[in-house]
């Protein structure tokens, strides 16, 4: 069984680190898949939802953050700013923070109030979508 090193760092520490067997990612320009010796990358990521496969074999999703993944020498290291397991998201405090976000979306925002509530409010309609995932 091929698997390759992986850490997932996020701002408020490591979220992840061991060996995985497969990983979808949600990259700039849509999903994509890193498997052991994949190729040398340096690649941004969107704000979305991960899957990764464990040496286990047991399937996990986080959602995480924009960020960057480098894979090189069949290790993965993946920098987001924020990565949440479906357990540690309260539906509630997600709900409330999408509904702000398209209230105060409705006002006269300027440039850098507008980016802000933008990624406010897709992190919370990924929280969400992972939730809804996962229930499924």
């Amino acid at each position: 069984m091929k698997t390759f090193a992986a850490q997932i760092i996020s701002s408020d520490g490591m979220f992840y680190f061991g060996r995985l067997k497969d990983l979808i990612i949600p990259a700039v320009d849509g999903e994509m898949g890193v498997l052991p010796g994949h190729e040398e990358m340096i690649i941004a990521l969107n704000e979305g939802i991960i899957r990764y496969q464990d040496s286990k074999e047991e399937w996990h999703k986080a959602a995480i953050g924009p960020g960057v993944i480098q894979f090189a020498n069949n290790r993965c290291t993946i920098v987001v700013d924020s990565a949440e397991r479906p357990e540690d998201i309260d539906v509630n405090r997600a709900l409330a923070a999408k509904q702000r976000a398209e209230d105060k979306l409705q006002q006269k925002l300027s440039e850098r109030e507008y980016k802000l509530l933008q990624a406010s409010l897709a992190r919370a309609l990924t929280r969400l979508k992972l939730l809804n995932q996962d229930r499924q």
